[in-house]
């Protein structure tokens, strides 16, 4: 990247507050790690303290930032959105996947019964793509993928390397899957009989939406019999467990970490902080928000934010963790109230 900050503020649509237009910009980092040369960006005041001692040559700042220290030397470019201006920067000079390419690599093995046409899918080195499965145009699957039998992709999804999409998947359009996930494994069921753990049939599939996408090293078991539903547009983070027969609803976030026990429903647009957990056969409420480390074991009504084990809302657990924080101090006092009770009794 060698680029002037002339460009980049035709680039963003932005103004130039202070410094030179014709200064150059080499790289691009957070405010913390940026270095001279570097451009970074700045649209929480919380921060300010931050911009007023990184090393970055320039910032991309909101219109009408003016708190910059007297004397600075930073470069500001003055955007309505800084965050979005620097994702076109980012976009535009930052490293680009690789474009689409149409073709099969002579090392992949494709079933004579998939349906597919190979001038119009990308399929990487070693890829397995069993029988009568379905590959819409404008597909790109990654190296090392397996695309277990039967299984139906739509158009413009991405795979990069090393999914698995087991037996009977059925994946949207542009639907993304990073590396490492597993789609349609086995639901985790079993019965105990005669002293042994006997496994139940998992004979349904797993269903993913338009727009969806699957983070690295995610997993998602296949019903035991229907479908595991991830509905359109919602996004899962990497290294989450999603039970079987879940339903997960539209534009929902599950961010890492978490995990979903079988035939739980999480309703449309509700954000899952990390490391939460859902009990299995419970219902979540639409717009619902589960901060970290929530622990869901029943059903939560709508449109609430909450916290804590067992999960409740927000301000009822805030009042509880304040009681428990005053408890040294409680304690303290009953004690002196103790001692303050046994002077009395010994003076009677």
């Amino acid at each position: 990247m060698n680029v002037s900050i002339e460009q980049l503020i035709n680039l963003v649509g932005g103004e130039l507050l202070t410094g030179e237009a014709s200064t150059e910009i080499t790289g691009f980092a957070s405010m913390q790690e940026a270095v001279s040369g570097d451009l970074t960006f700045f649209h929480d005041r919380r921060y300010v303290k931050l911009l007023e001692t990184t090393k970055a040559s320039a910032a991309i700042v909101p219109a009408d930032f003016d708190e910059l220290p007297e004397g600075s030397d930073l470069i500001c470019i003055g955007v309505s959105d800084p965050s979005a201006a620097f994702d076109k920067v980012i976009e535009e000079y930052g490293v680009k996947e690789k474009p689409f390419t149409p073709g099969i690599h002579p090392s992949a093995v494709v079933e004579p019964s998939v349906k597919l046409n190979p001038e119009k899918v990308s399929i990487g080195a070693h890829v397995y793509v069993g029988e009568n499965s379905e590959i819409a145009d404008g597909v790109t699957i990654g190296p090392n993928c397996c695309i277990g039998h039967d299984v139906t992709i739509g158009s413009d999804t991405l795979f990069h390397g090393n999914v698995t999409l087991r037996e009977g998947t059925i994946v949207g359009e542009r639907v993304i899957i990073h590396s490492g996930a597993v789609i349609g494994a086995d639901g985790f069921g079993y019965e105990f009989e005669n002293g042994r753990h006997r496994k139940v049939r998992q004979s349904g599939i797993v269903q993913l939406d338009d727009d969806v996408e699957i983070g690295a090293g995610t997993t998602i078991d296949r019903a035991r019999f229907g479908r595991t539903w991830i509905g359109e547009g919602t996004k899962v983070d990497n290294l989450v467990q999603i039970g079987h027969n879940v339903i997960l609803g539209k534009h929902c976030i599950i961010v890492a970490a978490c995990a979903i026990a079988g035939s739980a429903v999480i309703e449309d647009y509700v954000v899952m902080a990390a490391q939460t957990g859902v009990a299995g056969h419970v219902k979540v409420g639409a717009q619902s928000i589960l901060a970290a480390r929530c622990g869901v074991t029943k059903d939560l009504p709508a449109g609430q934010t909450y916290l804590g084990y067992p999960a409740i809302p927000l301000p009822k657990e805030q009042r509880r963790l304040a009681g428990i924080n005053r408890l040294p101090k409680l304690s303290a006092r009953v004690k002196a109230l103790e001692q303050e009770i046994e002077k009395l009794k010994a003076n009677q």
